[in-house]
């Protein structure tokens, strides 16, 4: 009998609803890659010297309005060889509830806020890049 263990994996102490999936063998189709996540990896690019104004703003406001919103935090980390850079990634169902999320955290009130007080004193970001990330087969997150 093929045997399958969930186990909840903490990645970077930030793992948040993701699970390695362990099979005894590799059941993986097509289908079952149909059914797999969306993963979006954004890279910030923020204005010298403003990078710990946007994890403050993360910190406080900003992972409490994704989780509100139906996003899954994976994870965040800052490149060592590029400053003034924040790489993180979120995870959704499909890109329907993507769409639906960000919809919901733009227009948040609470969001409005916060980014606006993070300005006060200057911008914070000035480079966004998203990127859409499929989840292979034999990726132990799906």
């Amino acid at each position: 009998m093929k045997s399958r263990i969930l186990l909840t994996v903490t990645l970077l102490g930030i793992l948040c609803g993701a699970s390695l999936l362990l099979q005894s063998d590799s059941e993986a189709t097509a289908a079952e890659g149909l059914k797999a996540r969306v993963f979006e990896m954004r890279t910030y690019t923020t204005a010298e010297g403003r990078l710990g104004v946007l994890h403050k703003r993360f910190r406080e406001h900003t992972n409490y309005l994704f989780v509100k919103h139906g996003m899954t935090l994976i994870g965040y980390w800052t490149p060592a060889d590029t400053p003034e850079t924040l790489v993180y990634i979120l995870a959704y169902p499909n890109m329907e509830a993507r769409a639906k999320s960000w919809k919901g955290f733009m227009g948040d009130e609470a969001w409005k806020k916060a980014w606006a007080d993070s300005k006060k004193d200057g911008p914070v970001v000035t480079k966004v890049v998203n990127q859409f990330l499929n989840p292979t087969d034999y990726s132990p997150i799906r």
